[in-house]
């Protein structure tokens, strides 16, 4: 048979492979907090800075008075079919746990799961996208570990470096801390919308660009500007992560719906119906604590419970540095909505 009479064959497409993708899914939060009760609360060394007890978004280890290394590990499944966009979005989400700490990248590791038959180059184009984003995040892939597995899985184990006394944390809000976002919301809406054809291709490929995107450079200007109170937000959207980040700081986070910033063709998803099964989670995490305005529209409340995939960071500033904060994030070139308050209280609202 010569080359011309090979047969040719179809293009993989990753998701085709798999149910759900990026951090939707991820096990959900009302799942996790049970599972993890009480874990880490005992034994930890003091050096041990951030860890389970309470959780954060990476562990930080105390080395020195100036030094605290930060570890973090995340993976899911395809969310897209090309193998090179999957793996940048994989890692653009590992590593933003380390920027979402308030750190920078040293290096990091390969986590995959992949079916023995899928072709050598798909795999090439995956591990090829990532060393990418981790290079432009400042870090070097230097190995890692794979497994077979039917349903491919993907992501990075990231170790990052930052100043113990410079971290950003979930409990650092305080009352009069005005919120804001650094990303748009929508990325869970629109990769099930795709799936199912009834996203605009447009709409997706916006919500592809922006998931490639890293926190880097939102991370170096809260941590330049001695804010101390973040998070990401990634599969337990925004309200679930708001949720986090009020309880770990002992305050009420109130979001304003008419200011959530909403990725194109995201909320007419919404309103057809359209949800992922790990909004369904973020929902029965939230509930309990959540009060909802009368006059806040159920797309928006939708929205608000989306698993995003490389979301942005969610800060709290202090009221007399917010107009230094924002002329400085758009001076790095990054986006921000202000999207709600930090007030006395317990719990979350959406106004």
């Amino acid at each position: 048979m010569t080359a011309l009479d090979a047969p040719t064959l179809p293009p993989i497409r990753l998701t085709e492979l798999t149910d759900c993708g990026g951090c939707a899914a991820k096990l959900g939060a009302d799942l996790l907090a049970d599972a993890l009760s009480g874990l880490g609360a005992h034994g930890a060394p003091d050096e041990l800075i951030a860890g389970l007890a309470p959780a954060d978004d990476a562990a930080a280890y105390r080395i020195s008075d100036e030094l605290a290394i930060i570890g973090t590990l995340d993976f899911f499944p395809p969310l897209v079919d090309d193998a090179r966009t999957y793996g940048e979005i994989a890692a653009a989400n590992a590593l933003s746990d380390v920027f979402a700490m308030g750190g920078r990248v040293l290096f990091a590791l390969s986590i995959a799961a992949f079916p023995e038959d899928l072709p050598r180059d798909v795999l090439a184009a995956v591990f090829d996208g990532a060393a990418t984003k981790v290079r432009e995040a400042g870090g070097t892939l230097a190995g890692g570990h794979t497994i077979r597995d039917p349903e491919p899985k993907y992501g990075l184990a990231v170790i990052g470096a930052a100043h113990p006394d410079k971290l950003l944390r979930k409990g650092g809000a305080r009352p009069g801390d005005r919120l804001i976002l650094t990303k748009r919301l929508g990325t869970g809406l629109l990769v099930s919308g795709h799936r199912q054809g009834k996203a605009e291709q447009a709409d997706f490929d916006a919500a592809i660009d922006q998931m490639r995107q890293l926190n880097r450079a939102a991370a170096d200007v809260l941590v330049g500007a001695g804010v101390r109170g973040a998070t990401d937000v990634t599969g337990f959207g925004l309200l679930g992560h708001g949720l986090e980040m009020a309880r770990a700081s002992g305050t009420r986070f109130t979001f304003d719906a008419s200011m959530l910033p909403a990725l194109d063709g995201a909320r007419a998803l919404a309103t057809a119906g359209i949800e992922t099964g790990g909004a369904a989670h973020n929902r029965r995490f939230v509930a309990p604590a959540l009060e909802v305005g009368a006059g806040v529209p159920p797309d928006l409340v939708t929205l608000a419970h989306d698993p995003q995939t490389s979301g942005g960071l969610l800060a709290a500033i202090p009221e007399a540095s917010i107009g230094p904060v924002e002329a400085a994030l758009d001076a790095a070139g990054v986006e921000l909505w202000r999207v709600g308050r930090v007030e006395e209280g317990a719990g979350v609202g959406l106004a």
